[in-house]
């Protein structure tokens, strides 16, 4: 079976939870030879992982590196076909053929269509249109500017704010950037798998409208919630935070509307799921898994004994709201004062938010007391550094870096976010509310001063990892499921 597994900034060029869990699909699937869509802002060399023989290809699409997708094509056949799409697209065609359906994306876009067929229709028409006209000429084109314009101006003046014409640039080249993936001809494969209910949809659409292909959703995270959060807290004008919040519930209502199963690795998300017009019956909880024999309780490093010590692992931005977990430090250090956060995780994602962790821990004079690590090559030895592990963020899908704790017999102190309280039950861990550095700092000291309890709550923790959440029910699960959703496909 031949499987389009799409991902976007994530899988095989970066790090986190979506990478950790794509590696481990891709590795793992004996039934499956794996094609890996990847959608970067640029263009990425090598992938940071090593990739196993069931990837039999990576298709990299840099939707901000490039000019357009095409000037990766080399001087050969293809060369020619780009050559004579160019020249047949001329403005009279680009005004009877495109702008129509253009202006009909935007209405709907504007107007908070639910009308998903008639969304669904015009996202078909564009790809029809791209199969035999330049993609770059046309959306770079005056035509399309033009009735760009119109349309948000009148947005714009019916909610009584101006639109700049740094505005409209900016949200005709994102729209630009973001639908590049209907230009770029894929190869037939039996499903198509994506990360994320957004723009890795794009791809997906290709596929199901040419060849009918089966189209699954694995949610982690909720994206149009974390947009939404990203957007609001964003420096962006009134017109570009309405124009891409409506994008972005767009995308993810079409998402669910042409997925033949969505999988969700918690119970959480699923409210966001049916509130964005998902079908309940297509819904599956999967959960996440990790390999309890890799992930096992070790020794503590000598260096660190004696140390009350607090680990995390979570990539430096917004999303992990680190500056709580900063916060938290300083309540412990007032209980604890030799007490130690080591915190491992790729510091440049966000490099002016790592810098605002930086400025925090020097105001909150905590630089004997947490530390910013970086990358750490071998997860799997980071827990036994600490008595327990700390999370919190303000958003998550079912995090990888809980039950890698939980199966190395080290408690966590979470955040109840996502699938976070779905993996720590009473006994195992201690969930605490979101941004609430006090309740976590307690919760903190509690287990560091009680040895016991600690001892106890990290057996169990292990256990719970062992009954329900190994790599082996994970791989099981998603075998079963390519299979079934490539014969339902079969029968229709």
């Amino acid at each position: 079976m031949k499987v389009l597994l799409i991902s976007e900034g994530t899988y095989p060029f970066y790090g986190g939870g979506i990478s950790t869990w794509s590696h481990m699909l891709c590795d793992r699937v004996t039934n499956v030879d794996f094609t890996l869509y990847s959608i970067n802002a640029g263009f990425e060399k090598e992938p940071i992982f090593e990739l196993s023989e069931n990837v039999k290809k990576v298709i990299q699409v840099p939707l901000w590196a490039p000019d357009e997708p095409q000037d990766y094509v080399s001087f050969s056949r293809e060369y020619y076909k780009v050559v004579s799409k160019k020249e047949n697209t001329s403005p009279e065609v680009i005004q009877k053929h495109f702008v129509p359906i253009f202006k009909k994306f935007l209405d709907l876009l504007y107007s908070d269509s639910e009308n998903m067929e008639a969304l669904d229709f015009v996202f078909r028409s564009m790809w029809e249109y791209f199969k035999d006209y330049d993609y770059k000429e046309t959306m770079k084109s005056e035509e399309v500017w033009r009735v760009f314009q119109e349309e948000a101006i009148q947005e714009t003046e019916a909610g009584g704010v101006e639109a700049t014409l740094f505005d409209l640039t900016v949200g005709l080249r994102w729209l630009y950037r973001f639908l590049i993936p209907f230009s770029i001809a894929i190869e037939k494969v039996d499903v198509s798998h994506i990360t994320l209910s957004g723009f890795p949809l794009i791809p997906a659409l290709v596929l199901k409208y040419r060849y009918g292909t089966p189209l699954m959703i694995t949610e982690h995270g909720v994206y149009v919630r974390e947009r939404l959060l990203y957007i609001n807290r964003s420096d962006y004008s009134y017109f570009i935070k309405v124009f891409l919040i409506k994008l972005t519930e767009c995308i993810t209502r079409l998402s669910y509307y042409k997925a033949d199963k969505i999988l969700s690795v918690n119970k959480f998300n699923i409210t966001w799921e049916l509130m964005y017009g998902a079908d309940r019956d297509k819904v599956e909880i999967t959960y996440n898994g990790v390999d309890h024999e890799r992930f096992v309780p070790r020794e503590k490093p000598e260096h660190l004994k004696g140390i009350p010590t607090v680990v995390a692992v979570a990539r430096i931005f917004e999303l992990k709201d680190v500056l709580t977990m900063i916060r938290s430090c300083a309540v412990v250090m007032k209980k604890i004062p030799n007490v130690q956060y080591l915190v491992y995780g790729d510091k440049n994602a966000v490099p002016e938010y790592t810098a605002e962790c930086e400025a925090l821990i020097e105001e909150l004079n905590l630089g004997n007391n947490f530390f910013l690590k970086g990358f750490h090559s071998q997860p799997h030895l980071i827990f036994s550094e600490g008595d327990i592990s700390i999370l919190t963020s303000i958003s998550e899908g079912f995090p990888f870096t809980v039950l890698e704790s939980m199966s190395c017999g080290i408690p966590v102190v979470a955040t109840d976010v996502g699938g976070v309280s779905e993996a720590i039950e009473e006994g195992t861990g201690f969930v605490c509310k979101p941004r609430d550095p006090e309740a976590i700092g307690s919760k903190v000291v509690e287990l560091l001063t009680n040895n016991e309890l600690r001892m106890e709550m990290g057996k169990k923790a292990r256990q719970r990892v062992i009954d329900n959440f190994t790599l082996d029910i994970f791989i099981k699960s998603y075998e079963n499921i390519y299979e079934s959703v490539y014969a339902q496909s079969l029968n229709k």
